[in-house]
């Protein structure tokens, strides 16, 4: 650690998202992005866990190419290659982030445990088997007419 900073990687330019309050018009024609795409990545010769392990975030959902960023990803290649040469040290690497979702311990499992059938209300005997019960009731709304299929047209008679 010689006290020489690493050298750290161009942002991404991508387009902005085309929003209906914006008249189907963006605000602004680019945006920074999270990552550079596979396809960016590939045109400089690399994989995605090489990109990763030099420092280059990649977003594996973008698919546009776009050639500002490949010149400037180049560009920052040759800058590394100097600062690398000149005994300076590797950026971080910027490996994929592992998102852990926890259950929501406050709300009960409706499965098929005693309490999940219960706050469906499935304990009574008539509504045991209930997606059965369901079906019946809506084939029986679709002969009276009830249901929404018949009074919007959508294949009643």
């Amino acid at each position: 650690m010689s006290g020489q900073q690493s050298v750290q990687p161009p942002e991404p330019i991508v387009n902005a998202v085309k929003l209906r309050r914006y008249g189907g018009v963006p605000p602004r024609p680019l945006k920074v992005g999270r990552g550079f795409s596979e396809g960016e990545v590939k045109a400089l010769g690399l994989t995605v866990k090489e990109a990763r392990l030099l420092g280059i975030y990649v977003d594996e959902r973008r698919k546009t190419v776009h050639p500002e960023n490949v010149e400037a990803l180049r560009s920052w290649l040759k800058a590394l290659k100097e600062h690398l040469e000149s005994g300076g040290e590797l950026p971080e690497p910027t490996l994929p982030k592992k998102i852990i979702v926890k259950p929501d311990i406050h709300r009960v499992f409706k499965g098929k445990t005693m309490a999940g059938r219960r706050a469906r209300g499935l304990l009574s005997v008539k509504y045991r088997y209930t997606h059965h019960y369901k079906w019946k009731k809506k084939q029986r709304e679709r002969l009276l007419k009830k249901r929404h299929e018949a009074t919007r047209h959508k294949g009643g008679d």
